[in-house]
């Protein structure tokens, strides 16, 4: 039987689970449920699955987010490649790409293509369920997994299920039918014959690469071309950006299945296995609180919470103590930089809200006040007029780049380890209670050179503080910017 390769697919634009995600710092990098992110959670799920061959884990995703999506899979000890897509261009040209990454020394594996952002309760179930997708992939079809229903949902996709192939359940793809009206909803949850589409499928390289070259061959030359120009950066897959910018933008269900589904004889057979596993999307807080634990009155609480003649409320704490009186039906997440209150059952316009941040140019909408970078992270104290403070953290080893500003001086105050500071020509140590002072224009570089994380205050000041000030000299991660 052939190799499988997990197949991640961490896109996302942060907005429908704000202020908890960001467009910089999307759903998938939180850990929602348990100690792990969801995108952790994803790549987990293929732990144990017995008698099939597994390789390394693929993960396709945005430039922004290689860092801490490196960082996220050597914290579980999973080592794998990571596709970068210079943006964002939807489901089908990402597997495109990946496709064409693991077919290029010769190799045909099966693909699990999973989205980085769901949860699934029931690894078990889950995995019998790919082992019958595995046999099914391996003699050609393209295999896709329908959700069992258990409620008229109409924010979820549906797949009609065709002729049966055996005696599971497993039937061929008769049609895909977008988002239903209430009244259809039901329609399709009586006949029984309809499944929620999870967004999950299994099929060959070689597969997947000449079925999109036969429906969008513009989508397979375009990515074609991106990938024969690009490079490999140690465990980053880079394609060229110029020639990824000209690919057209369509996902795996328009541009492939729904022809697959059709019947067009030139074209794979498409399956559908059905999938009972505790899945869900998690596309809103109403979502998020429906797979969580709840109280014997209905509540979901995370944090610094208390809760008085509550019910049915989803209340998330990150920074302070949140209290809540005499309210039902209601989320509200805390966070350093920004709070949301909503009803239940508006949470899908939560969008909006991102959608205002945005045109007013406000940095909630893009990033939190904890910053992620490939050598640590900075937490924005305080602000005011020409002065900003960080508190800044630099893991063992780890280095910033050699950069200069042209607006600001920094003053560092280190608190916890040991700093080595480059400051022009010179080069010194600075060590707990100790600071140092960094002239506005000078070239200058913060190291950590010990074996425990280098922990201190940054006040900056002067007439321009934005992260854009910065120029780069040298720089060990290959950042322009960012």
């Amino acid at each position: 039987m052939s190799l499988l390769i997990p197949v991640v697919l961490s896109g996302g634009s942060g907005t429908r689970l704000w202020p908890l995600s960001r467009e910089k710092y999307p759903k998938q990098l939180l850990p929602l449920i348990g100690d792990d992110s969801l995108l952790q959670a994803t790549v987990r799920r293929m732990e144990g699955l017995a008698d099939i061959e597994l390789g390394a884990p693929l993960v396709v995703c945005n430039e922004e987010y290689r860092f801490v999506i490196a960082e996220q899979l050597r914290l579980i000890g999973k080592k794998g490649s990571i596709l970068l897509e210079p943006a964002g261009r939807n489901t089908a040209p990402a597997l495109t790409l990946a496709a064409l990454a693991v077919t290029r020394e010769g190799a045909d594996p099966i693909l699990l293509v999973m989205p980085a952002d769901h949860v699934i309760a029931d690894t078990k179930r889950f995995q019998s369920a790919v082992r019958k997708g595995v046999t099914l992939a391996d003699e050609g079809a393209v295999v896709t997994f329908g959700i069992k229903p258990d409620s008229p949902e109409t924010g979820y996709g549906y797949i009609q299920s065709g002729e049966p192939i055996d005696q599971d359940g497993i039937c061929r793809i008769a049609r895909f039918v977008e988002k239903p009206d209430l009244a259809t909803a039901e329609a399709y949850l009586d006949a029984g014959f309809y499944f929620w589409n999870s967004g999950l499928f299994m099929l060959r390289a070689s597969v997947w690469l000449s079925a999109i070259g036969f429906c969008r061959p513009d989508i397979l030359a375009a990515c074609r071309a991106a990938w024969d120009q690009g490079a490999i950066d140690g465990d980053f897959l880079r394609v060229s950006r110029e020639e990824f910018m000209q690919c057209p933008s369509d996902s795996i269900d328009y541009a492939v299945m729904e022809r697959i589904a059709a019947g067009d004889g030139s074209l794979p057979i498409g399956a559908v296995i059905p999938l009972s596993a505790g899945w869900s999307d998690v596309g809103a807080w109403d979502s998020l609180w429906e797979v969580l634990p709840k109280d014997q009155w209905g509540n979901v609480s995370q944090g610094d919470v208390m809760l008085h003649d509550c019910h049915n409320m989803l209340v998330m704490s990150g920074d302070r103590l949140v209290a809540c009186v005499g309210v039902d039906d209601m989320v509200v997440v805390e966070t350093p930089d920004a709070i949301l209150v909503a009803h239940m059952s508006r949470t899908q316009d939560v969008k909006k809200i991102v959608d205002n941040l945005k045109r007013e140019g406000r940095p909630e909408g893009q990033l939190h006040r904890k910053v992620f970078r490939p050598w640590g992270w900075y937490d924005g104290v305080d602000a005011g007029e020409r002065f900003q403070v960080k508190r800044i953290v630099v893991k063992p080893g780890a280095a910033l780049s050699l950069q200069m500003h042209h607006h600001r001086a920094e003053h560092w105050i280190v608190v916890r380890g040991t700093a080595q500071v480059t400051r022009g020509d010179t080069s010194y140590l600075v060590s707990e209670n100790e600071s140092t002072f960094i002239p506005l224009g000078t070239r200058h570089r913060l190291e950590n050179p010990g074996c425990v994380p280098l922990e201190m205050i940054e006040v900056q000041s002067g007439s321009y503080l934005g992260e854009d000030d910065i120029v780069r000299f040298e720089d060990v991660y290959g950042r322009k910017e960012g």
